[in-house]
């Protein structure tokens, strides 16, 4: 159990340290608000987010920052609860619930040091423009969709067990 919990701690660190790495190389190496293109569909835009997911609550006045400072510790501390008690055989919510761990920890240590979330990869088309992300949302997001696939597969074979197809 240990042994699988340190493992799992490890990757975790892992993904933190690149996306601190990656933010630092950003921060380093781009200007705010220029974007360097790398693709007809991708730049590397250096920007800062004071809210949280899609700047929600970046005009907030200040307050949201500690606010969201507190969910993300919150939000780690249940999920390392939930990683410590899942059992080995449930590797893709493992995997999942890393990721999100990761994320929501690389994001927390950007408000801390800062007060605000450092992105840097812009995907846009046509004129529209995704907001700008990191590794740490990259993470968030992939480990959200691996849980709700985990979710999704386990509903439906307890709907196929009990025959309600």
């Amino acid at each position: 159990m240990y042994r699988l919990m340190f493992f799992r701690l490890l990757v975790v660190l892992l993904l933190v340290v690149l996306d601190q790495a990656t933010k630092q190389l950003a921060i380093s190496e781009l200007v705010p608000g220029v974007a360097n293109p790398v693709f007809p569909w991708l730049n590397w835009t250096l920007l800062f987010n004071r809210g949280a997911a899609f700047s929600l609550l970046a005009d907030a006045g200040g307050w949201q920052r500690l606010f969201l400072v507190a969910v993300s510790i919150g939000v780690a501390g249940v999920i390392t609860v939930m990683l410590w008690r899942l059992p080995a055989q449930q590797k893709l919510q493992s995997s999942a619930l890393v990721l999100l761990l990761a994320g929501a920890l690389g994001n927390l240590i950007d408000r801390l040091r800062f007060g605000e979330v450092t992105d840097f990869i812009q995907v846009h088309y046509a004129g529209w423009y995704f907001p700008a992300f990191n590794v740490a949302d990259s993470a968030i997001t992939v480990g959200v969709i691996a849980l709700i696939w985990v979710e999704l597969s386990n509903w439906r074979s307890e709907s196929m067990r009990r025959g309600d197809e």
